[in-house]
């Protein structure tokens, strides 16, 4: 096995990981048959990204990320379905996945119909992708200097840390044997902000912290 094919393995058994997170979410839900302190928008931003990702593969023709933003976008749509079964604001949700959908369709129609095949899609869609993933990685930063100004860890799951470290490490590297930035750049945000909350629970750590909140992820 190569480091190449080694690196594709890593990225979709992380991400593929990553993306459960939102089981714990699921598993609440059912079983408290309420949304209470679940947010929606995490669900369908990550879905969308997953579609954006996936176009990308397939003009790519990349197989690992093909895989993984399959299994990512099933699993929010999951979410997304169970969240409206169980939400007390139906209308809301209803009218943010319109919109979302909206949204997909404008991008389907402009990237799959109005730009020329070749080069200047994939690297428009590239571009897109990665700023939207970017956006999603440095949105928790807001949350991260409240925790510094509480010194209260709680809303932070250790678990999904590392994992998010992992993943976008692995994406990084997957990235660079590929030499394509479009994946590297948009994952390095992912290492600085797993470290940075390392560092949060390194100083503020505390013996009771509750259960993991699902954060949108990547690629």
């Amino acid at each position: 096995m190569d480091v190449l094919q080694l690196l594709s393995w890593a990225c979709i058994v992380f991400t593929v990981g990553m993306f459960s997170t939102g089981l714990t979410d699921l598993k609440t839900m059912r079983e408290h048959k309420s949304t209470d302190n679940i947010q929606f928008l995490p669900f369908l931003t990550t879905c969308l990204n997953n579609l954006g990702w996936l176009f990308y593969g397939m003009l790519k023709r990349d197989q690992t990320i093909i895989l993984v933003n399959v299994i990512g976008a099933l699993l929010q749509i999951l979410y997304i379905i169970m969240y409206f079964h169980y939400t007390k604001h139906k209308r809301l949700v209803m009218s943010q996945t319109v919109a979302a959908g909206t949204v997909l369709t404008c991008g389907w129609l402009y990237f799959g119909m109005f730009l020329p095949e070749g080069e200047s899609r994939l690297s428009q869609l590239g571009l897109t992708c990665s700023v939207v993933t970017v956006s999603m990685y440095m949105s928790p930063l807001t949350d991260l200097v409240q925790i510094v100004r509480s010194g209260n860890v709680q809303c932070l799951s250790f678990p999904l840390t590392v994992a998010t470290f992992f993943t976008s490490t692995s994406w990084v590297l997957y990235g660079l044997q590929l030499n394509d930035y479009y994946i590297v750049v948009p994952n390095t945000p992912g290492i600085f902000t797993s470290l940075i909350r390392f560092c949060l629970f390194w100083k503020f750590s505390s013996a009771n912290q509750s259960s993991p909140s699902y954060r949108p992820l990547h690629i």
